[in-house]
């Protein structure tokens, strides 16, 4: 298929994961989605995006045009249904040039070229971390969805070798496109930040961890290696985001140890909100096990937050040299970071600049343009 150079690019996005509820689903792959919706035309793309019947607009733009389905996609079968038999159909409809699949699967038979993004492969590497439904769908549709693909995007390069070695995907098929970061995300004026911590009711100095309740994020031992430097030191540990799965052994350790007075779980916080939450935090801790990228450290890194988060998977990637790494296995390590960052004061300046300078690297414009030369190269240089 060639595309006349007299005009862009038309790609149909299956967006319906886009969601607005205050759960993990609005979490990383809601903002990608979101982002590339929003982006993507300023890119000199024309964008049809695929919504269900609950979704709502997200971005206005002359080249974005909306189609929703009356299929009650917000069941996670039905999605899966849609995504495989109805998706062709309206692809057809549209005229697509390209399909993106924006979150691991992409349709399996198709009247046009398509990509793939991959996330990560968490749901190999740690299956027993997943619902069953939810592995049995991810190692099944993945690993089709992208051989069949023209090209994969891989939001980091650890997740591009990862799905070249896990789903044996040729590596020249592969392209890294990282993630951005959007300018909401920058440093307040102390007094802002001051003013909502008492709004909140929140102590003058926290730890901060941001992100779905669940197991990869590693927050039983990020509790017990506060109990073991932060609580001593005044601070509190605020643990905000939605309640994910099998989280039920983080309430348990803060019973445990005997410190529901000091950690606090505030809930699904509303990505507007973000910037006040890390301007406001002392220390930014993300000790996650497994990422296939890591924006929150991004985030943090923006406002001006130090960052203490893992030496392993991308987050290297996501951190660059702006932050504090430890071994995410080891509580010890993880305890020792915590006791410096909160009180090296140097140390914290040290990596407020160095993460600022970091972060701003990154940017969803960039996103976008180097996302439309996959689509290009998916277009005029690949295989079926």
């Amino acid at each position: 298929m060639h595309v006349s150079q007299q005009r862009p690019i038309h790609v149909a996005i299956n967006a319906h994961l886009l969601s607005g509820d205050p759960s993990y689903r609005s979490a990383g792959v809601h903002q990608y989605i979101y982002h590339l919706l929003t982006h993507l035309p300023q890119a000199g793309c024309q964008v049809t995006a695929f919504l269900g019947p609950r979704r709502t607009r997200v971005a206005q733009a002359d080249s974005l045009r909306y189609r929703w389905t009356r299929w009650p996609t917000h069941r996670p079968a039905v999605r899966v249904l849609w995504e495989q038999l109805a998706q062709g159909r309206a692809l057809r409809a549209v005229g697509a040039d390209l399909a993106h699949g924006p979150v691991f699967v992409g349709p399996l038979a198709a009247p046009c070229p398509v990509v793939v993004t991959v996330h990560d492969l968490s749901f190999l590497r740690y299956p027993h971390l997943f619902r069953p439904a939810n592995r049995l769908y991810l190692r099944l549709f993945t690993r089709l969805s992208v051989h069949r693909a023209r090209r994969v995007i891989a939001v980091s390069a650890h997740a591009a070798e990862e799905t070249a070695r896990l789903l044996g995907v040729a590596r020249e098929k592969i392209r890294v496109v990282y993630h951005g970061v959007d300018p909401i995300f920058r440093p307040l004026p102390p007094e802002e930040a001051a003013a909502f911590r008492a709004r909140r009711g929140l102590p003058e100095r926290f730890v901060l961890f941001v992100g779905t309740l669940e197991p990869r994020k590693n927050l039983v031992r990020l509790i017990e290696a506060f109990a073991r430097s932060g609580a001593d030191s005044g601070a509190a540990l605020v643990l905000a985001g939605a309640r994910g799965w099998y989280d039920e052994e983080v309430f348990a350790t803060v019973e445990q140890l005997g410190l529901s007075s000091r950690v606090h779980f505030p809930g699904y916080v509303p990505n507007d909100e973000l910037p006040l939450w890390y301007n406001a935090a002392e220390v930014f801790a993300y000790p996650s096990l497994y990422e296939g990228f890591g924006l929150p450290v991004l985030e943090a890194q923006a406002c001006g937050t130090p960052v203490l988060t893992s030496s392993v998977s991308a987050l290297p990637e996501a951190a660059g040299d702006g932050a504090l790494m430890v071994d995410p296995y080891d509580v010890e390590a993880i305890a020792d970071g915590l006791h410096r960052l909160l009180t090296d004061q140097t140390l914290r300046e040290t990596l407020r600049e160095r993460g600022r300078a970091h972060a701003a690297r990154f940017s969803w414009p960039r996103t976008a343009a180097e996302t439309v030369a996959v689509y290009q190269e998916a277009i005029t240089g690949g295989r079926r």
